[in-house]
């Protein structure tokens, strides 16, 4: 069977036609929009399964971490396949383990910043200029967005406490990466899947990043029932290891604002080791090692 996910970086283009090859070829999988960026590029979703609660799986926060998008349209593609064959993942029988299940996948949060990091200056827009000015010409460690605004610093959990963080490390404005914005949820990018999770129930969420290979699962006291003992499962099949963000990389991101909000699971989970962009010869290799963790986050 020709699959429609191969080794490539993911751009805004190609993941719109993975997309769309990908609801085309399986019925059983449903595509919609959850919003559109700063400069008018789409925001796609799967959802897979019919369910009152699904569980929520997010990559491409940050522009230079794209590798993540192909790991879960990797992912995506295979439990399909083995939905519809009756095979396996990781040693599961997905149709069996997926039974009662359902999943949304947003595989792209921030395509501004995706198609900055990737193809650079003529992805800029009307922002071009500004956007130069910010990165001093090097496109490629881009995280924002298209307005200097970093989508996981842009979310209101912690967002007050962040922001004075960010000015003593000297961040006042926008800027390639860790400004989080004037306001908490200013951002169409924050604000779609912030919306996404006040409408449809999300029994858990996992938000995928790069790089360090660990796996960020609690926020101040909060302690959403299950959340331990999933992060221990997800750690132990992984081989990554459970941390605990700090400094600036604490508060302010899309996990802590869904834990506190809802009181429900949600985890970062930080795939591969290096500097970003990661890159793409490692991403098959952090596939196979996460292919186990993604199926069991995926029906726990």
């Amino acid at each position: 069977m020709e699959e429609i996910v191969s080794l490539k970086n993911y751009d805004y283009k190609e993941t719109k036609n993975a997309v769309n090859l990908l609801c085309s070829k399986y019925s059983f999988l449903h595509c919609g929009l959850l919003g559109r960026s700063c400069l008018g590029r789409d925001i796609p979703y799967l959802k897979l399964g019919r369910q009152s609660e699904y569980v929520l799986f997010a990559a491409s926060f940050h522009g230079s971490e794209h590798i993540t998008t192909y790991i879960l349209l990797r992912f995506l593609e295979e439990l399909c396949v083995a939905l519809k064959n009756d095979g396996y993942i990781a040693g599961l029988n997905a149709k069996k383990a997926f039974n009662g299940r359902a999943l949304i996948v947003v595989p792209m949060v921030n395509p501004d910043g995706v198609e900055i990091s990737i193809h650079g200056k003529k992805a800029c827009g009307i922002m071009a200029e500004k956007i130069e000015k910010l990165c001093k010409s090097d496109y490629t460690h881009w995280n924002a967005n298209a307005r200097g605004v970093d989508i996981n610093h842009n979310f209101p959990a912690g967002w007050h406490k962040l922001n004075e963080l960010e000015k003593r490390a000297g961040i006042y404005g926008p800027a390639p990466t860790r400004f989080g914005g004037f306001s908490p949820l200013s951002e169409p990018e924050s604000l779609s899947i912030a919306e996404l999770c006040r409408v449809q129930k999300i029994r858990h969420a996992v938000a995928f990043h790069s790089q360090g290979e660990v796996i960020y699962w609690n926020y101040e006291n909060y302690n959403p029932p299950r959340a331990q003992k999933m992060a221990e499962i997800m750690a132990t099949s992984s081989g990554y290891a459970l941390d605990v963000p700090l400094g600036l990389a604490s508060g302010g991101g899309f996990k802590d604002w869904f834990i506190s909000e809802f009181n429900r699971p949600a985890f970062t989970v930080e795939v591969g080791l290096g500097k970003n962009p990661l890159p793409l010869s490692q991403a098959d290799n952090i596939y196979s090692n996460l292919k186990e963790m993604l199926m069991l986050s995926a029906i726990m």
